[in-house]
């Protein structure tokens, strides 16, 4: 069975930050992209960050460029963003997701809420 499950959210106040780990299961994890969405109440889902199936290569959107870092961890099969300096334009639903390397297959988390406020 496929899981993506998201951990690491919360509350956090402007300037904060928060690390967000997403564990994958059921698949070869090593055989896939992995990716950072995000979406806003009354928004459309977006792509905030990248990292391809080696971990040597990532891609960021430009709001979050020089403030987020995204990682992962084959051997334990974790992907994970690292959000720094935060904004409350970073409030939203973050969301894992796997893409195939090899093919359309792709997966989603159930999603992790990130709130900035102060």
């Amino acid at each position: 069975q496929v899981q993506l499950v998201e951990s690491g959210g919360g509350l956090v106040q402007p300037g904060g930050s928060l690390r967000l780990s997403c564990a994958a299961s059921g698949f070869i994890f090593n055989f896939y992209d992995m990716s950072w969405y995000r979406q806003a109440p009354g928004k459309e889902r977006e792509l905030v960050a990248t990292v391809n199936s080696a971990g040597v290569g990532a891609n960021y959107t430009d709001s979050v460029k020089g403030r987020f870092t995204i990682s992962r961890d084959n051997a334990k099969k974790i992907v994970y963003l690292q959000m720094d300096t935060l904004k409350p334009e970073d409030t939203a639903v973050y969301y894992c997701h796997a893409h195939f390397i090899f093919g359309y297959r792709n997966y989603w988390g159930q999603g992790t809420q990130v709130t900035v406020s102060s």
